[in-house]
């Protein structure tokens, strides 16, 4: 029989309050709290990341404040940006290439609900990987949705909703997000 965790990461109804799942949470929760209270030049940060992420690569930048649901479910590459305010729930992996940059207050979320209210009010829930390619933009506000994956050297435009795959070499924007010219 498959543990929550299993499920939750394999992208089946899994419950979050699993006694497993509320302890990785509590956990991450206390590695990005002393995180979001370091000063910005404190050694312990890159340490911090690691600990929250697993592993982190050379040029990680995260200001503060950062959220997240695990930590252990996101993976970014080499020169990652992430401005003031982002949150991700990590549910299901999220995986950011190299040469990454988040504007203030961008949220990506893997997590989400049946839409049915008979299944929702249940208490399962779902989630969907998200997959960020190399030389990305991702400007301020933006909201990337359950099981999107954008292309490389694309940019997302401040405020986007994105709820499907951008391709690469774009320029996308609004809510739902659309292609608006190719790079």
């Amino acid at each position: 029989m498959k543990t929550e965790l299993e499920k939750m990461l394999g992208g089946e109804l899994y419950i979050a309050s699993d006694q497993q799942l509320t302890s990785m949470r509590n956990n991450a929760r206390a590695l990005f709290t002393k995180y979001n209270q370091l000063p910005y030049d404190a050694k312990e940060r890159q340490p911090l990341l690691a600990s929250l992420f697993g592993q982190i690569d050379e040029g990680i930048d995260i200001q503060a404040p950062f959220f997240c649901d695990y930590g252990s479910n996101i993976f970014v590459g080499k020169n990652f940006f992430m401005n003031f305010n982002c949150t991700i729930l990590d549910c299901a992996v999220v995986s950011i290439g190299d040469n990454v940059a988040c504007g203030p207050y961008v949220q990506f979320y893997t997590a989400y609900h049946p839409l049915i209210a008979s299944e929702r009010i249940k208490g399962p829930e779902l989630a969907s990987p998200i997959t960020i390619g190399h030389n990305v933009w991702i400007g301020g506000g933006a909201i990337i949705c359950k099981g999107v994956n954008v292309g490389n050297n694309s940019t997302i435009g401040a405020g986007s909703v994105v709820t499907r795959d951008i391709p690469d070499n774009v320029f996308a924007a609004g809510n739902p997000c659309r292609v608006i010219r190719n790079l």
